[in-house]
């Protein structure tokens, strides 16, 4: 029996993209042939993994996992909505959000070398994506995460698959599910006013500002103009100035304080916010495909 090295292993690996595993199980079966291995792969997992390491991952699901005041929330990303609901797709991304709250990694990568198998692929949880990837023909990805365990009460809410909360309270847990429903609904930036990132409240005031300097109004009342926009700003996106979904009547610090409870943080992830998706134009890929035909006749 070949004598199958770890060089052996990360040089198929390099050249396939396939989990480590499934590299030292060719390599067995070819009796530590590059060549042979390397073409049982291609016959058992394809290209996929390879090529789709590149397509953009805008899709996808978030996930939680709490236990007692430890909790964790994942996003992990694919291609296509079609995969937010593949078994082994979810199954992968329950089981990341739970290795984040057990065993706290410093990042990504740290979070993809945690011991972890599923659809006989691993031992790494990043051996199963890449696994996972030539097996269904989908890049995915797992994007951020966030992990509790200050010692607060722990409180999270689903819309779905696509928007996740994680609130850190001290108090009532049905005020804090509570809340946690209505950051997913009105996605605060932050607990209060004076949190509001610096670039957001820039931004708000170079548009206020612009939007002023239409009216033709006088540089003071300009100035006030500005003023006030920026103030009734920062209300609409501070969780406790903003007025309870359920009872618009109170604002949610109102609404904590009557239930003796006290929110100490929330997380809000939306899938795909901020990537760049990919939209095809059907009709101008048909055109320029009709075009280069008729060129070439």
């Amino acid at each position: 029996m070949a004598v199958i090295t770890a060089s052996m292993v990360a040089e198929l690996r390099a050249k396939t993209d396939a989990p480590m595993m499934e590299c030292k199980k060719a390599l067995t079966e070819a009796e530590g042939d590059m060549a042979k291995a390397e073409e049982l792969l291609r016959v058992k997992l394809g290209t996929k993994a390879g090529k789709a390491a590149s397509r953009v991952t805008a899709e996808g699901v978030v996930t939680s996992f709490v236990n007692g005041s430890t909790g964790a929330m994942i996003e992990v990303n694919c291609e296509t909505d079609f995969v937010t609901k593949n078994d082994s797709f979810l199954a992968l991304a329950n089981a990341a959000a739970k290795l984040v709250a057990e065993h706290n990694p410093a990042d990504i990568a740290a979070l993809g070398d945690l011991p972890y198998s599923q659809d006989s692929f691993g031992p790494t949880l990043e051996d199963v994506r890449k696994g996972l990837i030539g097996k269904i023909g989908e890049n995915m990805s797992f994007r951020r995460f966030k992990r509790a365990a200050g010692g607060a009460k722990i409180a999270t809410y689903l819309h779905g698959t696509r928007i996740g909360v994680l609130v850190e309270y001290e108090g009532d847990e049905t005020a804090a599910k509570d809340v946690a429903m209505h950051v997913a609904a009105m996605k605060p930036v932050s607990l209060t006013s004076a949190e509001v990132p610096a670039d957001l409240i820039e931004k708000e005031r170079s548009v206020a500002a612009a939007k002023a300097a239409e009216s033709g109004k006088p540089a003071d009342i300009v100035t006030k103009m500005v003023e006030g926009s920026v103030q009734k700003y920062l209300k609409e996106v501070s969780l406790f100035n903003q007025s309870f979904v359920k009872n618009d009547k109170q604002t949610v610090e109102q609404m904590l304080k009557a239930s003796g409870t006290t929110v100490k943080a929330f997380t809000l992830f939306v899938v795909g916010e901020g990537i760049e998706k990919k939209v095809d134009d059907f009709a101008a890929e048909v055109a320029a495909q009709v075009a280069a035909a008729q060129g070439a006749a």
